[in-house]
């Protein structure tokens, strides 16, 4: 959606050092900067970012990447959000491509919402901290719940007078719109005049993952019979609220850290818990967990511990749900709060290092915690003890990822212990809902294949690149060579192609051709022969396109690609170690040599050589298998000039590449 010209404006004015400095504490050796990695803890920092190469690599734990790829891993932004924030950050005006007058109205109706909501936001928190009624009624709301400033600041918390139309007067008077005032929720109509719906309630902002409010929660602070104790912003295009858990832009990096999070029921246990230190956690907002949400969760971390307050009706609502997180491959624990306390009273309680300790102490696995409080729900009845065994059967049968078969097998032989079953008839039924679920997901995977009109066939019609997963994972050997060296041994010149359009495609090369970009795309050869990965070919088709048009893309433009398998494969190529030459050499051993950049020239054509070289390798082969096919003198003859003239090429190429050796 943002334009190409807004993406180079955005990547010409990144400074990797700049970025990654304002989150990681960074010191200057020699030409790069070396930092603690935030991706694991380490003592020694071996977090090294390289400005010249704008990459980040950690030596610890091996992560990687530039600008965008820190941000959207640090802060988990996709890559969208990413350059919106590098935008904001270097005052780049976002221009758009052409959309549909649809989803351009679409997007304007978003930027409003957030917008209003940011106004307003601003407006509730001034009237908690700077009018008479906020203060003595919002404010002492929140300092009776133990909430500090600080953490009352942290989370934006504000308040809505308690009269029919102050906020809604002001808004209007800014000049925003009526309709869009009602979408947010903010506002309603009451015999045809615009009213405050949040008037009299405390309020607290609901934010994403960049930290922008999507909507409002606002509770009462009297008693009443009429009025609900909470009111939320209704869906709108901004707000979604199974997509949304509150707290998630305030623990994100704490979950991340922790490689835990924990779910709590309500705002106040969030922000409790949070003023105690513990900010790895967020909340459902009393809604049952939606697999969006789970899967935000799973950006963060693959550990889910739930604290429920004890409540058994809530506890088995809430279990019935959970299948869905185990079918994300989440790890799923459970601890109850004692003594009907929830996470907020509790941890006021008994202090931050008990109630930690006993979280520690107290987590249930999921799976077992939900067996044993159904089985004893039925009790002896054995029609429920029944279909007890097939819940429990069902829901290990969703741990299907090969990876965690142990776990599986591991759950069967628990659980047929504590259901007093034999363990192979529980084996039997788990398999039952595995091959069930199978077959529903071939069932759907063959409607989309015929809908996309797709071939059926054997092994034959395999793309080569499945077959060669297939000879590999089978240990086969095709000609002599595992499948893996059989498409990789010209991975190395390949990428070194890359490389060298990406340093030096706008380098001066000779008259014919005046830059290096110029001499690869002029030459002789198809690279869609390329043997190896399709990224390779992904990379000189973008490139070729920006070439044909006139302009030659730089490495920021792959470096930072949308596609974040390009991006990631381009950090990987310019991570290379140099294997040039140092300029001392020149004057110790009195000989002529070509080192770092300068060596660009010899680069370019020692690469290509060799991959003409390899195609006239081929060509010759081919050439010996018609020859030896033949069944006339005059095809003979032809074969034989040919193979004459392919050797020479053959043999002047060799003697050019020097010291590249071609097996």
């Amino acid at each position: 959606m943002i334009s190409q010209q807004t993406i180079q404006q955005i990547l010409s004015r990144i400074d990797i050092v700049e970025i990654v400095g304002s989150f990681v504490k960074l010191k200057k050796r020699g030409a790069n900067y070396l930092g603690n990695c935030p991706f694991h803890n380490e003592k020694s920092p071996s977090f090294t970012v390289s400005p010249s190469k704008e990459i980040y690599k950690c030596f610890g734990c091996g992560a990687s990447g530039n600008t965008i790829s820190f941000l959207m891993e640090h802060e988990k932004y996709s890559y969208v959000e990413a350059l919106k924030w590098l935008a904001q950050k270097y005052n780049v005006t976002i221009e758009e491509k052409e959309v549909s007058p649809e989803v351009r109205a679409q997007m304007q109706i978003a930027d409003s919402l957030f917008i209003i909501n940011n106004f307003a936001r601003e407006y509730f928190t001034k009237t908690l901290f700077e009018t008479e009624e906020g203060r003595n009624v919002g404010l002492s709301y929140f300092e009776e719940r133990g909430f500090s400033e600080e953490i009352i600041q942290k989370f934006q918390l504000g308040y809505c007078a308690n009269e029919k139309d102050t906020f809604v007067k002001t808004a209007l008077s800014k000049g925003y719109n009526l309709e869009y005032l009602q979408k947010t929720g903010l506002v309603s109509i009451r015999y045809e005049q615009p009213v405050d719906n949040y008037r009299g309630r405390v309020i607290f902002p609901i934010h994403n993952q960049s930290g922008k409010v999507l909507g409002f929660g606002a509770r009462i602070l009297v008693k009443s019979d009429r009025a609900p104790k909470y009111i939320n912003s209704p869906e709108n295009d901004i707000y979604v609220k199974h997509k949304v858990l509150y707290g998630t832009y305030f623990a994100r990096h704490a979950i991340d850290k922790l490689n835990e999070c924990l779910l709590v029921e309500g705002y106040t246990d969030v922000i409790s818990l949070h003023q105690a230190g513990i900010e790895n956690v967020v909340a459902s907002s009393g809604t049952s967990l939606t697999q969006d949400q789970l899967r935000l969760i799973k950006k963060y971390t693959k550990n889910l511990t739930i604290l429920y307050d004890g409540d058994a009706a809530g506890v088995k609502a809430a279990l019935r749900g959970l299948d869905m997180a185990i079918e994300e491959g989440l790890n799923v624990k459970v601890v109850l709060i004692p003594d009907n306390e929830d996470p907020d009273s509790y941890v006021r309680k008994i202090g931050a290092p008990a109630f930690r300790e006993f979280v520690a102490e107290n987590k249930q696995d999921f799976i077992l915690f939900k067996l044993q409080v159904s089985m004893r729900d039925a009790g002896a009845d054995t029609q429920r003890k029944s279909q007890l065994v097939n819940e429990i059967a069902e829901t290990i049968a969703r741990i299907d990822k090969l990876e965690d078969f142990t776990k599986q097998q591991d759950y069967i032989r628990q659980c047929s212990q504590l259901l007093k079953i034999d363990e192979e008839g529980l084996v039997n039924l788990v398999n039952k809902y595995i091959r069930e679920r199978m077959s529903k997901r071939e069932q759907q995977f063959n409607q989309q294949n015929n809908k996309a009109g797709n071939f059926e066939g054997g092994d034959d019609d395999l793309p080569p690149e499945a077959l060669a997963a297939m000879a590999e994972m089978e240990g086969a050997d095709m000609g002599g060579a595992p499948a893996t060296d059989y498409f990789n041994k010209d991975d190395k010149q390949e990428r070194e192609l890359v490389k060298i359009l990406l340093r030096f495609g706008d380098k001066a090369f000779n008259d014919d051709n005046p830059t290096v970009a110029d001499y690869i795309f002029h030459l002789p050869y198809d690279f869609e022969s390329l043997a190896n990965g399709e990224f390779v070919k992904k990379i000189l088709r973008e490139y070729k396109h920006f070439y044909d048009e006139g302009s030659l893309p730089d490495k920021k433009w792959f470096l930072y690609h949308e596609d974040p398998d390009i991006s990631k494969q381009t950090t990987s190529i310019l991570e290379d170690k140099e294997a040039d030459l140092s300029p001392a050499w020149a004057e110790k051993f009195e000989i002529k040599t070509v080192y770092g950049d300068n060596a660009y020239l010899r680069d370019t054509i020692s690469t290509t050589n060799y991959l003409i070289l390899r195609k006239i390798k081929k060509m010759i082969l081919e050439n010996q298998q018609e020859m030896q096919a033949a069944k006339d003198a005059e095809t003979q003859i032809a074969c034989l000039q040919l193979q004459q003239h392919l050797k020479k090429l053959e043999q002047e190429l060799t003697q050019g590449l020097g010291t590249v050796i071609f097996r």
